[in-house]
């Protein structure tokens, strides 16, 4: 149970429909906790189809004005927008470690991250461009164009509050679409404020709206027929469950799923360079990111005194409240989104153990002093562990790093090539051979060369493949153009007076 609090005296957070703060007409309810002390300090509805309705009537109000305004102007408001964000940029990050966890720091970073999304979606102007080509036959032109969809609609995850709207939203809007966004009911209150800064902006009503709730309000938004893409990040069942509705009721849609990314360490690798970034990459965020890096493949005989590195490294993590200080300085790591979801991380490690991994460090029973309360796990690292085993094939989604061993680099590429996920990974190495053949031989979407976590940068995609992802399209980037437009070709002709009569075969114009 969640520290109990007096929930009347407990806000609940809106909806944000048409330009506007509204309450929501649903009576269900959740709750929304701190992390670091476990308790509850606001509540979220759950969206019944009469608020999934009234968003998407909002959105479908405006999409005709919103579409025909010039994309010159549509990237001025979004310049502004993103002079807004930086300037609140730490509001943002306190709302994040709030309601998620993660350090400051990490939710800072985040936040500038999706920033950038801004920034290449204040671009699209020139990304959506046509082409055009003059008499392709006597007295006849054709040219391209690239041309919004109507409403979208984003369905995101509680570990990036800020970061994975804006990998999708910015990016349909600039493109002349209407949006409608439904965050994690763990961590609502980000969107909210992103959605009024949007507004001050410039943005008109109803091109951006926001709302709350668990699977009804989604299976809402699935069904709806005015929602004509989405785009989800999440697990992947729930990715895959998305992907088969939105294929059924005719939509386009671009589900992200989960990863368990590999990182390679080769013989000739820097071990302290290595073992470095793997703490941060596996214990980062408590390591609640898609592209964490989970599971390390030693080759040769680097394995044994790689883990002693990571063992010291963990070991020495200073854990506490992602806003507050561990002995006078900035915590490395903070508490898991919720205590269902912290018990749940724990229960591997005891899995782990009974199916006869060796356990390094053990990370269960943390207790953080003035947080007891709080939703604390400690570094967990085992060695040798093999792929049959529950902790290798799952996604943990926490603060567990797992190490196998291999002999080659053909095993290690093996080896993930056969893993149901397929998200991110990476090598260590010196031998630029090496990192060619791997990158090219690995099927993986995401890739890294001495890059713990390889998240591409705004222009380009972001997206795995495999069980990582269900859809034609990545995320962002030029991708993330093409998902939210659609092609015409149009082929003109202006007769004159001596123009040829109509014909009835194929015209072939040339």
């Amino acid at each position: 149970m969640n520290k109990p609090a007096d929930m009347t005296a407990i806000a609940t957070v809106p909806l944000w429909i048409n330009g506007k703060a509204q309450a929501a007409s649903s009576k269900r309810a959740g709750e929304v906790t701190d992390p670091a002390t476990g308790t509850v300090t606001k509540k979220v509805p759950f969206c019944n189809d009469t608020d999934i309705a009234a968003a998407v009537a909002a959105a479908k109000a405006a999409f005709p004005a919103w579409r025909d305004t010039p994309p010159l102007r549509r990237a001025r408001i979004l310049m502004r927008y993103r002079e807004l964000l930086e300037a609140h940029r730490p509001e943002l990050a306190r709302l994040v470690t709030g309601e998620h966890g993660k350090t400051l720091a990490d939710a800072a970073g985040s936040v500038q991250r999706g920033i950038e999304v801004v920034e290449f979606a204040m671009g699209i102007p020139h990304l959506i461009k046509g082409e055009h080509s003059a008499e392709v036959g006597t007295g006849v032109d054709c040219h391209s164009l690239r041309q919004p969809l109507g409403v979208c609609a984003g369905i995101t995850p509680f570990n990036f509050p800020v970061m994975v709207p804006l990998w999708m939203y910015p990016v349909a809007i600039a493109c002349g679409n209407t949006f409608v966004l439904k965050p994690s009911e763990k961590v609502p209150s980000a969107s909210m404020r992103m959605a009024e800064l949007f507004k001050e902006a410039g943005l008109p009503d109803g091109v951006f709206n926001v709302v709350h709730g668990d699977k009804q309000a989604v299976d809402a938004m699935l069904a709806h027929p005015d929602i004509k893409a989405v785009s989800f990040v999440g697990s992947t069942p729930i990715a895959h469950y998305i992907y088969e509705t939105c294929a059924r009721n005719g939509k386009r849609v671009q589900a992200l799923g989960g990863a368990k990314n590999h990182a390679v360490v080769l013989q000739d690798a820097d071990l302290e360079f290595a073992a470095d970034a793997l703490i941060g990459a596996a214990y980062g965020s408590a390591g609640e990111r898609c592209m964490a890096i989970s599971a390390v493949v030693a080759m040769g005989e680097t394995g044994d005194a790689l883990v002693a590195k990571l063992k010291n490294k963990a070991a020495s993590l200073k854990i506490g409240p992602g806003a507050g200080k561990v002995d006078g300085k900035e915590p490395d790591m903070g508490p898991l989104v919720t205590r269902a979801h912290r018990d749940k991380v724990a229960g591997y490690v005891d899995k782990g153990v009974a199916e006869g991994a060796q356990l390094v460090l053990d990370g269960r029973g943390l207790k953080v002093s003035g947080h007891e309360d709080g939703f604390f796990l400690g570094a967990s690292l085992f060695d040798r562990v093999k792929p049959e085993m529950t902790i290798y094939k799952d996604e943990i989604f926490g603060p567990v790093l797992i190490v196998l061993r291999v002999k080659t680099l053909d095993e290690a590429i093996r080896l993930i090539n056969a893993n149901p996920y397929a998200n991110g990974t990476a090598v260590f190495t010196r031998s630029g051979g090496a990192a060619r053949r791997f990158e090219r031989e690995i099927e993986v979407g995401m890739v890294g060369i001495n890059v713990p976590i390889p998240v591409p940068v705004a222009f380009f995609s972001f997206g795995g493949w495999r069980g990582s992802l269900f859809g034609d399209q990545h995320v962002h980037g030029m991708e993330g153009v093409r998902f939210y437009t659609r092609g015409k070709v149009v082929t003109t002709r202006w007769p004159d007076a001596s123009a040829l009569p109509s014909g009835f075969n194929m015209p072939t114009l040339g």
